[in-house]
C-alpha cells in the first residue's frame, strides 16, 4: 500500500518545497490548487481544494499520482483525468487521515494503469 503513498523517482527535486498554495493540474485540466500537503515517507499526500469545480469539495491526491511539479510555476502535474479524481473516494475533514480511508483511495487509483 506504501507505494500508493511515495512519490515517483525525480518528482520531489527539494524535500523542503511548500507546495500548499500550487495550482494542480489533471491530465485534461486544472482541478484546483493544493490546500495541505503531508510528505512523511510512505505516507505523503495533498489534499486539494476544487473550488467550484465539484463545489468546494475537497481531494487527498496519493503522491504516487504527482507526475511533476513546477516550482517557477507553481504547478502540480497529476496522472490523472477530472473524472477519475471526481470519482475518488468522498472526503471527509475528520477522517481523511485514518488509515481505512487511505486504504480507500490507495485502493481506488490503484485500479488505474501506472501513467508516465
Amino acid at each position: 500500500m506504501t507505494e500508493h503513498w511515495s512519490y515517483r523517482e525525480g518528482v520531489v527535486s527539494d524535500p523542503t518545497m511548500s507546495m500548499v498554495g500550487f495550482d494542480v493540474e489533471a491530465t485534461d485540466g486544472k482541478i484546483g490548487s493544493v490546500d495541505e500537503e503531508n510528505n512523511a515517507v510512505g505516507a505523503s499526500y495533498l489534499v486539494v481544494d476544487t473550488g467550484f469545480w465539484i463545489f468546494g469539495k475537497k481531494v487527498v491526491m496519493p503522491a504516487s499520482t504527482i507526475i511533476r511539479i513546477d516550482p517557477q510555476e507553481k504547478k502540480v502535474y497529476l496522472a490523472r483525468t477530472k473524472e477519475e479524481i471526481k470519482n475518488a473516494p468522498e472526503f471527509d475533514e475528520n477522517t481523511y487521515q485514518e488509515p481505512t480511508y487511505r486504504q480507500q483511495v490507495g485502493d481506488y487509483y490503484g485500479r488505474f494503469p501506472h501513467r508516465p
